[in-house]
């Protein structure tokens, strides 16, 4: 973690259960690794170093979950739907365009993505 301000860029590591594991000595799975970098508000002060916990509004939460799952899924399946019913291609080339459908979903949100890191703001503070 660094500071500047009262913004701090947290590092934001995935740690698996293997840590607890009496058998990770013989297993093949990695316990960790570094996911991203994310920039956060401080609710309190806080060093490079710390161990912090990081939040978001749960009203953020399920905006992110409706962008990144739901509506993609809506639109995969009303491509679906809409190809099924208009016309006689194979299920195949249905399949294929629905999920050229999602790529251009996601390529769209993509061009959202500085509006959308504007929108989610993460806090952190000290574990």
């Amino acid at each position: 973690m660094s500071t500047d301000g009262a913004i701090a860029t947290v590092e934001i590591t995935q740690t698996s259960a293997c840590s607890a594991c009496k058998a990770r000595s013989m297993c093949m799975s990695s316990e960790s690794r570094q996911m991203s970098d994310v920039k956060c508000r401080m609710l309190e002060p806080l060093q490079a170093g710390d161990h912090v916990e990081v939040e978001v509004r749960e009203q953020l939460a399920w905006k992110a979950i409706l962008l990144a799952y739901i509506l993609p899924f809506i639109v995969m399946m009303g491509v679906i739907t809409a190809l099924d019913l208009m016309t006689d291609w194979s299920e195949a080339i249905v399949g294929t365009l629905s999920l050229c459908g999602i790529a251009l979903y996601y390529i769209i949100l993509g061009f959202f993505k500085h509006r959308l890191q504007r929108q989610f703001v993460f806090t952190a503070r000290k574990m």
